[in-house]
């Protein structure tokens, strides 16, 4: 069978499918670098990298407000804030020899169970749930506001007090006093 007979269909990717996947591989390498590097500053750029391509990830989806919710909250928020949590906390600039305890392959199993537990469970809670779109565009501010203020309330205020509580730890670390130095 030739290329040019073969039927379209199912399995012929359109532009936005391919585009999905090539900026989904870099997105996913991003990621990668952003906990591989030993350069905590570099790190939190690469973060910028990753949250950056997920908001394009949901671009292609036709969801506008969550990419641009994700850029203003993720990209100009989070990460500012963990770069002032960094610079407060004064971290090394460069090369850190505290980035890496030698604890990798616990890690690694520990990040590999947590994810495939994530997973398992989130398939296991929504297998039979279905959010109804009909009568409204998909991704749109409307229907976004309405599935979020009805069924995410309490996740959405979490998240909110884990932020809240990293910025009260990274502001109690930097004001912690020098026990070699006496000096703040």
């Amino acid at each position: 069978m030739s290329l040019a007979a073969a039927p379209s269909g199912f399995l012929s990717p359109t532009g936005v499918e391919i585009a999905f996947v090539l900026v989904g591989i870099a997105t996913v390498g991003a990621a990668l670098v952003t906990v591989s590097t030993k350069q905590l500053v570099h790190a939190a750029l690469w973060l910028v990298v990753t949250l950056g391509g997920l908001a394009v990830e949901y671009l292609l989806l036709t969801a506008e407000f969550i990419a641009w919710v994700q850029v203003l909250i993720y990209v100009g928020s989070v990460v500012v804030l963990l770069l002032f949590g960094l610079m407060l906390t004064k971290a090394p600039i460069g090369r850190s020899p505290d980035a890496d305890s030698g604890n990798r392959w616990a890690a690694l199993v520990v990040a590999v169970a947590s994810a495939t537990t994530l997973v398992w469970v989130v398939v296991d809670a929504f297998r039979a749930t279905w959010i109804n779109l009909d009568g409204a565009v998909q991704g749109s501010t409307k229907v976004t506001g309405q599935i979020l203020f009805q069924h995410w309330v309490l996740p959405f205020e979490a998240l909110s007090v884990l932020l809240l509580a990293a910025l009260v730890g990274a502001i109690v670390l930097s004001r912690r006093t020098d026990r070699k130095n006496g000096a703040r």
